[in-house]
């Protein structure tokens, strides 16, 4: 999710406007910034098919009008079973690159900025650095983190389905009720997810090459250069002398 740039507005706000000592702008670098590595663009890629390709067959297992269109059900549940038990896979693979356990990190941690960034969101302020983020705003985190929790209980769920016998004291019954209404909020949650993306060229752009604008990063990620320093500090601090 990410900010518009907006008019004027509430000036109780703590973000910094640009007047305020200590927001002078900074000097200008190239024109475009490197935002994720091939690994890691490579890991949301796969990960999203095998999400989508879930989501359009459980479509097409559960909605009466859609299961009309196929003629082999069997295929679309295997299909669906599969699916969902690669879908951790990605993400491990993943785990192998620096840059995206350093992601990892930056989405598991909140910091105050992320705070101003859901305060902004509530009260619908748009003007101008009303929304600071980091390399990822107060958005992105709460959604990555609510689909990594909601990926792993519908695969618990599935597989208690899939073999009936894996855990006799959960009932049949029991896992789908969870799969089927978690199936259902996942899916609204990603089609906002997508629909967040189409608004948001230079998003789109950073995950489909890899780079963005600096003055896009600049915009919609003003603690980002910070964050990046501040790391890269913390980094310095531990290496051995």
């Amino acid at each position: 999710m990410t900010s518009t740039a907006g008019s004027a507005g509430p000036t109780e706000g703590t973000t910094r406007r640009p007047s305020e000592p200590g927001a002078a702008a900074r000097p200008e670098g190239p024109a475009d910034i490197r935002r994720f590595t091939l690994a890691e663009r490579l890991v949301h890629r796969t990960t999203s098919w095998l999400m989508l390709l879930c989501v359009a067959t459980a479509a097409f297992l559960y909605v009466p009008q859609l299961a009309e269109l196929v003629g082999r059900r069997y295929l679309v549940v295997t299909v669906h079973e599969w699916s969902g038990v690669l879908l951790p896979v990605p993400f491990l693979a993943g785990l192998v690159s620096h840059a995206f356990r350093r992601d990892l990190g930056r989405i598991n941690r909140f910091a105050p900025y992320d705070r101003e960034w859901l305060r902004a969101v509530r009260r619908r302020w748009t003007w101008a650095g009303s929304r600071p983020a980091g390399k990822f705003n107060a958005g992105q985190k709460i959604y990555a983190s609510w689909l990594a929790g909601a990926t792993v209980l519908m695969l618990f769920t599935g597989l208690l389905m899939w073999f009936t016998g894996l855990l006799p004291v959960v009932s049949r019954t029991s896992a789908t009720f969870i799969h089927d209404w978690l199936a259902l909020a996942v899916g609204i949650v990603l089609a906002g997810h997508i629909g967040m993306a189409f608004k948001d060229p230079g998003a789109r752009r950073g995950m489909r090459t890899g780079s963005v604008e600096r003055g896009w990063a600049r915009r919609e990620h003003s603690e980002w250069e910070d964050e990046t320093a501040a790391e890269s500090r913390r980094d310095a601090q531990m290496r051995p002398h």
